[in-house]
């Protein structure tokens, strides 16, 4: 069962007046009294449920998602939850476009962000590139009151709302300690699997993987990161070349995509159950190299939630009311061979009775 408004004052031992001042983020409320109350919400799960607020209200939302092409298999299933969220439409009352560009392509995500804002709706998610131009584009939108989300990868020192998606430095940081714990005592330099430094979410899962592997694991030497731009193909190639170039790798942290390339390179080589491997989404290629050995552990960010969160914050936005921070966290999952879920394919909605 749901929890409710109800639940909450429970909770945190305060009146259903106060829950609803916090909720629509009214005054008189004491700053002791809001956190209990936001404490509360986290602590049971509470999920506000806006659909029905908006069937009361009659409004409609038109909203802009802007994801990358290609064959990125997370991006395709972070694109299948779109259009799930696209199925349920009419119940919460949103009308719902994707608009797809080049991956890793600043030229077209600015032309498709400046298109967004001349149709005016009521918000825009997107998958972003950091550059100052896609800043300025983003910037724009907000410039006439479009609410913007960034998806998956932020954008620092734009003006967007908000960003739904894991803490990617502390995703790398997480890598990097797994990576030094299943190395063991073996030696060896490691490789690092990147799409592109274009985008923040890869430098920063970068940065977070090199501090700890500089603090606690310094005696494996960093290799040159290897950019595949998310193209299996590619991604094969040039792991087979660093193969042959430092035929004594170690480990392999693939913080982007492309693993179809990185699994096809290891099984090329074959031995690659002695290299350490740790990958990011679980997809059915990632699922299957766990269960063979050849990845030890992938790191997954919860694709339906990031995208239902980004509508719930776009939503909140629209009608000036306040985002439910711990609503809206986006958690890091750490799947290895004996904890995978059965019979689950990647980036689906969450089980049966788990808020997000």
């Amino acid at each position: 069962m749901r929890p409710t408004v109800h639940d909450i004052a429970a909770a945190a031992g305060v009146s259903l007046a106060t829950v609803d001042r916090v909720l629509n983020q009214r005054a008189g409320v004491r700053t002791v009294t809001r956190e209990k109350v936001e404490q509360a919400i986290e602590r049971i799960g509470y999920v506000r449920d806006v659909a029905a607020a908006n069937l009361a209200k009659s409004r409609v939302y038109p909203f802009v998602f802007i994801l990358p092409s290609g064959d990125n298999s997370f991006m395709r299933g972070l694109e299948a939850q779109v259009r799930a969220a696209i199925s349920r439409s009419t119940f919460e009352r949103t009308v719902i476009s994707i608009v797809t560009v080049p991956a890793f392509n600043p030229e077209a995500l600015v032309a498709a962000l400046d298109e967004a804002r001349a149709v005016s709706p009521a918000g825009v998610a997107v998958v972003a590139i950091d550059s100052p131009e896609v800043i300025a584009a983003v910037d724009r939108l907000r410039a006439g009151r479009i609410p913007v989300v960034t998806l998956v990868s932020d954008l620092a020192g734009s003006k967007r709302d908000h960003f739904a998606g894991v803490d990617n430095i502390a995703a790398g940081r997480t890598a990097g300690s797994l990576m030094g714990r299943f190395l063991g005592g073996r030696s060896g330099p490691v490789a690092v699997l990147a799409g592109s430094m274009l985008v923040r979410d890869h430098r920063e899962r970068l940065d977070g993987f090199h501090a700890v592997m500089k603090e606690s694991f310094p005696g494996h030497a960093l290799l040159p990161v290897i950019e595949g731009q998310d193209d299996p193909a590619l991604v094969e190639r040039l792991v087979t070349e660093a193969f042959a170039a430092s035929p004594e790798i170690a480990g392999i942290y693939s913080l982007g995509a492309g693993n179809r390339g990185l699994i096809a390179a290891l099984q090329r080589k074959g031995d690659g159950s002695t290299i350490c491997v740790i990958a990011h989404e679980l997809t059915r290629h990632t699922r299957a190299a766990l269960n063979v050995g050849l990845i030890d552990a992938v790191l997954n960010q919860d694709a339906g939630h990031e995208v239902r969160s980004a509508i719930r914050v776009l939503k909140a936005k629209a009608d000036g009311l306040a985002v439910i921070g711990a609503q809206e966290r986006i958690r890091i999952d750490i799947f290895l061979k004996d904890n995978l879920p059965f019979d689950q394919d990647s980036n689906q909605e969450p089980e049966q009775g788990r808020a997000d």
